[in-house]
């Protein structure tokens, strides 16, 4: 089944062409791109494009039947390009709110930004407020130049060309910092053998990135997705991507050179061995680490379009739905209105003819519930609408503006309503108690919600008995200026030596019953961009608590 499924979307391009793009035989697309951006895309020694990028790119090219001509340059001048329409399309951009007024995106990958220092590094760089009266060296155009920008940080900013200059004047000792992608970093710190900087912090977590068009050419996008969506599905992208983005092999010149050091200085073959012994050992650390943050990037990749295709799900169902569920609305209180115009005239014959049905029903029994049904009736509908309007939120497309007015109680209502069900089945104990004017705080009001989602339905998988409670109770701590939603549940609570585990990628103490261990570890960075955490206190037998932890608005 699954070779059938690969042999129709090969045939899709020909069965259903994207656009005119397609037809036409001598157009050809002129997609640019950064020209030292190593290993998604670059100049080679030949003067070559390659890379990532550059190969995606030409598997669309050849699945898609158009014709590519690639223009590597200075990525302030190619984005530039793109907007003034001197190439049709960027085969590599971040995407973000501010991008998105002049620029509309096909992701392919995940990329995370880092904060490189030069040796040894003074302190970890969490959060983009460490980096205050510092002295940053930055890509111009860049996405990290957009963010500082936009966040009026007070630091001395140098602005370069590329990724490979900024990491040479942090090198040669100009600047506190680097701000750049993280793969390149490390891609060309290992290539211009920089050895004396090395990334001390990640100020983001995962941004997508991806092709690029103007915002009136969704035709073109409509190309890329649909040739993305070809090389996914028969794996060619998997075999670009462990090509170029794949975890390191050691140099054999390295080898090398530590053989003739070795011999130059008349070491012992014993320390040779020793040291091989620890290189071996470095490297298998290196590979598992690497390993598991490409596994969570893809993990993220597919999340992304399970709620991409939720989301187009969802609304068709709403559609659906609403439609009967408007038609009950306006019908029910007309109904009503007629039932109690007829109403006098049945009583009338009650009282002088005596019992008598209608519609099946004896009178003297649907005179003391008829309204009653009405109004009962109309409550139904009305939450039905609610249900269906809570879901389309939750489910609609997701942005990284982390600008809304979060009130913290709305959010729990709205995340309680939608994971009734799975309350109701679990627990017979619920309790809700939301602290009165609760303070606000900036954020995305989606993210939150699924975060608050995936605590409670962590709590109700917990539950062992319908006779153990949930305690759900929002307020403001005082000591911290903190807003807090605390989650307490009676179930089976978690081991001590399991607790600092919590929020790691891929850990879970539920992998018989199909858990990923990627829940609370994609709620961690979801808070970590809001400046909040999570706290976790826990006894095995009697329950675990949960602490949500943001900053009020202002207090950030």
């Amino acid at each position: 089944m699954p070779r059938l499924l690969s042999i129709l979307i090969l045939l899709l391009p020909a069965l259903f062409p994207v656009s005119g793009l397609a037809e036409k035989e001598h157009h050809t697309l002129i997609v640019g791109g950064d020209y030292n951006y190593p290993p998604y895309e670059f100049l080679d020694e030949d003067n070559q494009p390659a890379g990532y990028n550059v190969d995606l790119t030409k598997a669309i090219a050849e699945v898609m039947g158009v014709n590519v001509e690639f223009k590597l340059e200075n990525w302030e001048q190619a984005r530039l390009d793109l907007q003034n329409g001197k190439i049709d399309a960027l085969q590599g951009m971040i995407a973000s709110m501010e991008r998105r007024k002049h620029f509309i995106f096909a992701p392919h990958s995940i990329v995370h930004q880092a904060v490189f220092a030069r040796k040894p590094a003074k302190e970890t760089v969490s959060s983009l407020a460490q980096l205050q009266d510092k002295t940053l060296v930055v890509q111009q155009g860049g996405i990290m130049h957009d963010y500082l920008l936009q966040a009026q940080l007070r630091a001395k900013l140098i602005l370069v060309s590329s990724h490979a200059d900024a990491l040479r004047l942090l090198s040669s000792g100009t600047g506190d910092y680097a701000l750049v992608a993280n793969l390149p970093g490390l891609y060309l710190g290992r290539t211009l053998k920089l050895s004396n900087i090395a990334p001390v912090g990640k100020p983001f977590t995962g941004l997508r990135y991806g092709f690029a068009v103007n915002k009136n050419n969704e035709e073109l996008l409509a190309l890329f997705s649909q040739g993305l969506a070809i090389l996914k599905n028969t794996g060619r992208q998997q075999k670009i991507y462990d090509r170029w983005l794949g975890p390191y092999e050691p140099r054999v010149a390295q080898w090398k050179t530590v053989i003739q050091v070795g011999s130059l200085m008349l070491a012992p073959l014993l320390l040779i061995f020793f040291a091989t012994v620890f290189w071996n050992r470095s490297l298998k650390r290196e590979v598992a680490r690497r390993t598991a943050e490409l596994k969570l990037q893809q993990q993220q990749l597919i999340q992304a379009d399970k709620m991409t295709s939720l989301g187009t799900l969802v609304s068709g169902v709403a559609h659906e739905i609403n439609n009967p569920t408007g038609l009950l609305l306006f019908n029910l209180p007309l109904l009503e209105k007629i039932y109690r115009v007829a109403e006098a005239e049945l009583e009338e014959k009650y009282q002088r003819e005596g019992e008598f049905t209608v519609g099946g029903l004896k009178y003297s029994l649907l005179r003391e519930d008829a309204r009653k049904m009405f109004t009962e009736t109309q409550s139904s509908a009305v939450r039905i609408k609610r249900i269906v309007d809570d879901l389309k939120d939750f489910a609609r497309k997701e942005t990284s503006d982390l600008n809304e007015i979060i009130d913290l109680n709305e959010v729990v209502k709205v995340a309680v309503r939608l994971v009734q069900n799975s309350i109701n089945k679990s627990t017979s104990c619920f309790h809700l108690e939301a602290q009165d004017a609760l303070p606000t705080f900036h954020g995305n009001r989606q993210r939150i919600e699924q975060v608050i989602i995936n605590l409670l339905l962590n709590a109700c998988q917990s539950i062992t008995s319908c006779g153990q409670g949930i305690w759900v109770r929002s307020y403001l701590d005082g000591e911290s200026d903190e807003i807090v939603l605390e989650i307490q549940d009676q179930g089976k609570g978690i081991a001590p030596e399991h607790l600092s585990q919590l929020t790691d990628p891929f850990f879970t103490t539920k992998r018989e019953q199909g858990g990923t261990g990627l829940g609370l570890s994609i709620s961690a960075g979801i808070l970590a961009e809001h400046q909040g955490f999570l706290e976790f206190k826990s006894e095995l037998g009697v329950g675990t608590t949960v602490f949500m932890r943001v900053p009020q608005q202002g207090k950030d």
